[in-house]
């Protein structure tokens, strides 16, 4: 736990991808508009830690 702030990367990574789904939009669509890689997007996506 960080700065007393715990962060479920999961939880945040299956809400971005309901939202972008209802979106009707792609990983890498996503991306573009964020301006990130679609890599970034998917690790996201997954819960996986840049770490």
């Amino acid at each position: 736990m960080k700065g007393g702030v715990e962060v479920d990367q999961v939880k945040i990574g299956n809400f971005l991808k309901k939202l972008r789904k209802e979106k009707g939009i792609t990983q890498e669509q996503l991306a573009e508009i964020l301006n990130v890689s679609g890599r970034t997007v998917s690790r996201w996506e997954t819960g996986v830690s840049h770490s």
